[in-house]
């Protein structure tokens, strides 16, 4: 069967992936200027009902020029040339990085992200910065200090989090691919809530630096794409070590297996509770059963702390946010308000510059790490992430990649999660990826009718550490059942 990457179409330039935009440049079917050019007015046109886009760029003339010489010159890179949109935590030198908060909604970026830095190396232009959660905090991009994104497929509904923006700008059309960031699930389960492929690579391999931190030990920069090959040309540009970052790893860090043709997809029965939508099961059932009638093996495996993940997650998390906002406090960085006297400036800066979700995690942060509860919260949840990282390779004995359902449901309407604890359990099948530092990827799997709508599914896959290319193996599949 035909790869849907390489599947002739008839499309409009916006539309293509980065497979189909690069075979037309190079064919001389297209130019670089036209392919801006269809992004950017698409961009410009559907933005205002989206808000994919905090801020959309003025063509840079001289790097679209020097793409197309490139290309003319027999350039290979198949990023060269093709729009691309970046979350707002992601910086790019003279451009603002707001990481959509109040907190930083001036700041300029100084210099490049290292990913930044790797994608002007390959030619790739930049559209804007997309919304997102403030700091990257949330499920649904609904905390962003700048409004909330829409759902492409169903503007009554959120994209999902905190990487909507980015979801939102590519399932529409407004970019051919987009970077995210991803700290407990928040690139693939805007993907699968939107109907893309997003890939959390293995913690370490793609550098951080110039990344806005939320969870220094959770989280990771990946694509989100139209198709599985766009992501792994995504992967394979912005990878590798960074002396910037330290805790980047070389090519065989992790003795990972062979990829094999045919793999071995452990499926966790027991975590599958009533809490899945029925028809997001049923569609999840007949995507497995669709991978077996290709030579795939599926298999039952048992992960007992998966169930405690979540929490754990919930401890760690805030914990690591808690020191890292902290240098936000209107005196060394940030939004600076001023009172009566020094506390006074620190209460309102942070006050006024930080939304509520934020000041949640914040708040719960430096509760569990404050002397008397950090033996009793925050030391377990690290105990228990050891745990599950043990049950998990355990898992791989026996299989390739584990897989769940990307979400439990389809994409939710505003306001449907304001309780925050169930907006938290969006996370509960992706944490596990970011707390084991294991990569993962979310594939479409079809739709499932809402309020007589067609809503994206997503598949899960999560595999050992620098297993990649199973993912890239298992995500092709996926894509040949549809």
């Amino acid at each position: 069967m035909t790869n849907p990457s390489t599947k002739p179409r008839d499309l409009r330039p916006n539309e293509m992936t980065i497979v189909e935009a690069a075979r037309a440049l190079r064919a001389r079917e297209l130019t670089v200027r036209e392919l801006w050019d269809a992004c950017a007015t698409a961009a410009h046109a559907k933005n205002p009902e989206l808000n994919a886009y905090l801020e959309l760029f003025a063509a840079d003339d001289t790097a679209i020029e020097l793409a197309q010489k490139r290309i003319d010159a027999g350039d290979a890179s198949p990023l060269c040339g093709i729009p691309l949109a970046i979350k707002d935590n992601i910086l790019i030198e003279g451009k603002i990085a707001s990481a959509a908060s109040k907190m930083l909604e001036n700041y300029t970026a100084t210099y490049d992200a290292t990913v930044i830095k790797k994608l002007k190396e390959a030619g790739a232009l930049f559209l804007g910065r997309t919304n997102m959660d403030e700091f990257a905090m949330g499920s649904s991009t609904e905390h962003s200090a700048f409004g909330a994104t829409r759902n492409p497929h169903d503007t009554s509904r959120v994209p999902g989090g905190s990487s909507g923006g980015s979801a939102a700008a590519v399932a529409a059309h407004l970019a051919i691919a987009a970077l995210g960031t991803d700290t407990g699930g928040s690139i693939r389960q805007p993907a699968g809530l939107t109907g893309l492929v997003g890939l959390k690579p293995t913690y370490g391999a793609v550098s951080r630096n110039g990344a806005i931190a939320m969870g220094s030990s959770l989280d990771q920069i990946g694509p989100l794409t139209k198709t599985v090959e766009d992501a792994r040309i995504l992967y394979d540009t912005i990878r590798g070590i960074d002396p910037l970052d330290s805790t980047t790893i070389p090519d065989g860090l992790y003795s990972a297996r062979q990829t094999a043709e045919h793999l071995r997809i452990g499926v966790p029965r027991h975590l599958l509770g009533e809490s899945v939508n029925a028809d997001v099961r049923a569609a999840f059932d007949a995507t497995l059963a669709k991978l077996e009638q290709q030579g795939h093996t599926l298999v039952d495996v048992e992960l007992p702390t998966s169930g405690h993940a979540l929490a754990a997650y919930y401890v760690i998390m805030p914990a690591e946010v808690s020191a890292n906002l902290a240098r936000l406090d209107g005196i060394r960085y940030g939004h600076a308000a001023r009172g009566a006297a020094l506390l006074d400036d620190y209460l309102l800066s942070r006050t006024e510059g930080f939304g509520p979700e934020t000041r949640r995690r914040i708040l719960l942060g430096t509760f569990v790490l404050s002397s008397g509860y950090i033996d009793a919260y925050y030391r377990k949840a690290d105990a228990a992430r050891a745990v599950l990282r043990q049950e998990y390779e355990k898992a791989f004995e026996s299989c390739d990649v584990v897989a769940f359902p990307t979400t439990l449901s389809p994409a939710f309407k505003f306001g449907e999660k304001s309780d925050p604890v169930s907006m938290y359990l969006e996370d509960i099948f992706t944490v596990t990826a970011n707390l084991t530092g294991m990569p993962a990827l979310s594939a479409p799997m079809g739709t499932v009718e809402r309020d007589g709508k067609a809503l994206p599914i997503g598949i899960h896959f999560t595999a050992l550490h620098q297993a990649e290319e199973t993912l890239f193996t298992i995500g092709n599949a996926v894509e040949r059942s549809r």
